[in-house]
């Protein structure tokens, strides 16, 4: 034994965690990093590290390309807060999905006009009001990514509540 208690040394590991947290979570700065690969590819290395290859020739299709990644970005912003409410709601998800769609303009820069983002919930028992109040929530509280593109492009959300025990039938 190295002489510190194992209570000690955990709640010291816990308030180190949060303290690590805290000071990034403040940071109003961060920075991604995107590198040319050669043969029209890009590297881009997230704030946290993680790198996600980038796709600039729409014919070889060969990663995702800059502007379905937007299309991600909001759809897992979204959803990270509203199956987190939905969860302290303690609603019955058994399944649950965004699908974003996007309408971009004609001319160059050919950025996003009007983008649709559509929640599926799928479990037993859900909560109409819960999943719009949770989906309200997250687009005007919540969703950084929302609250970005929204000087830009119109965002349009609507949700569908599919019942798991009405889904299956009788049993």
């Amino acid at each position: 034994m190295n002489g510190c208690d194992p209570l000690f040394e955990t709640v010291m590991l816990f308030f180190s965690c949060i303290f690590n947290l805290l000071i990034t979570m403040s940071q109003k700065r961060i920075k991604a990093t995107v590198h040319f690969a050669g043969d029209d590819f890009f590297i881009g290395i997230t704030p946290s590290g993680h790198a996600q290859a980038i796709e600039t020739d729409s014919a070889r299709a060969g990663a995702a390309m800059p502007m379905e990644l937007l299309l991600i970005a909001l759809g897992s912003c979204t959803g990270v807060d509203v199956i987190s409410i939905l969860r302290k709601k303690r609603q019955q998800v058994t399944d649950y999905h965004i699908e974003v769609t996007g309408e971009r303009r004609e001319d160059f820069p050919r950025g996003y006009t009007r983008l649709k983002v559509k929640h599926i919930v799928r479990g037993r028992a859900i909560s109409e009001q819960a999943v719009a109040r949770a989906i309200e929530l997250s687009d005007t509280k919540y969703c950084s990514v929302a609250a970005t593109l929204r000087g830009s492009a119109e965002i349009v959300t609507s949700y569908e509540i599919v019942d798991e025990d009405r889904a299956n039938g009788p049993a």
